[in-house]
């Protein structure tokens, strides 16, 4: 296939349990002709299919390659990128068109899922930043070391549940803040701390923790003055509160100020060290992951994807 250099290769992700995906990729594939892109599309059979076909597009010669897709989908294709020898890493640039279940990174970045039009000619005008991406470093339950990279964050503890819930509960609620509130509440049938050792800068936290948030970008509302572009990560460490104290947490959070709440302690860190997280469920961007086994470690890799933004 012969590909030119500003040629888009586009993977478009359909929303699963949502019966307009036909004619919203028909509005974007209008937009695209009327902008007079060139353009190649794939469009994935499932989530496990992401990285594969990212894969395809960069052996095809793509260097513009665009995920209709949510933050799911932008870390499968990020990991896939981290696969590939830096060289020709820097010859590509990613960017997205917000069509998830959860598109938190693309509205960091002011893209709007009902602003398509909005987004193509931003994508268009192809304005590059290189990101970080956050890492977990971990073993499996073989014993095998492995990694994973992340650009929004890494949750340990209760918020991974209600992460998980919101994921599952807005395929059939529809709404984003919907979603949220009805997972808060079946948080209450959860378990609300996990006993653990974490060490953080200087510190060392031994103690029961609620949940544990380390973030490269805003963290799904738990690190919001987090960037992914200053080379650090913002941590939330959340203890225990009172269940008046667990509400007031919730309101907080809706309103954007989680950091005012008296059991969170934040920090900003290059390494978040986790010895110990017992029965923690551990998700990264959204999405559970399996548990890790054992003691595992977050970092922060610089500058290392080419990300089409706004201007």
């Amino acid at each position: 296939m012969a590909v030119n250099d500003t040629q888009w290769g586009i993977l478009y992700c359909p929303k699963s349990g949502f019966s307009y995906g036909k004619s919203r990729w028909e509005r974007i594939e209008k937009c695209l002709q009327a902008n007079q892109i060139d353009y190649d599309y794939v469009q994935s059979e499932n989530t496990g299919s992401v990285e594969r076909l990212v894969k395809m597009l960069i052996n095809n010669g793509y260097r513009t390659i665009v995920i209709v897709g949510g933050d799911s989908a932008l870390n499968d294709a990020v990991n896939c990128l981290m696969q590939i020898d830096q060289e020709t890493r820097n010859r590509i640039h990613l960017g997205v068109i917000p069509n998830g279940v959860m598109n938190d990174f693309a509205h960091f970045w002011g893209f709007k899922e009902n602003e398509i039009e909005q987004t193509i000619l931003w994508l268009k005008k192809h304005r590059v930043r290189k990101i970080d991406l956050g890492r977990i470093n971990y073993y499996n339950k073989h014993g095998e070391a492995c990694h994973r990279y992340f650009l929004n964050c890494v949750n340990i503890g209760l918020i991974a549940t209600i992460m998980n819930l919101r994921r599952k509960t807005r395929h059939f609620l529809g709404s984003r803040t919907l979603s949220f509130i009805f997972s808060f509440l079946l948080m209450i049938f959860q378990r609300l701390d996990y006993k653990m050792k974490l060490k953080i800068n200087s510190d060392v936290i031994k103690r029961k923790v609620m949940t544990v948030c380390a973030g490269n970008c805003q963290g799904y509302g738990q690190t919001p003055n987090a960037v992914p572009y200053n080379g650090l990560l913002d941590v939330s460490v959340v203890y225990h509160p009172e269940m008046t104290q667990l509400f007031e947490g919730f309101y907080l959070f809706v309103k954007g100020k989680f950091l005012n709440h008296r059991s969170v302690h934040p920090y900003r860190t290059k390494e978040v060290m986790v010895e110990e997280a017992q029965h923690a469920l551990v998700g990264i961007d959204g999405r559970l992951m399996n548990t890790p086994v054992g003691p595992f470690k977050v970092t922060v890799v610089q500058e290392v994807i080419n990300f089409l933004i706004p201007e």
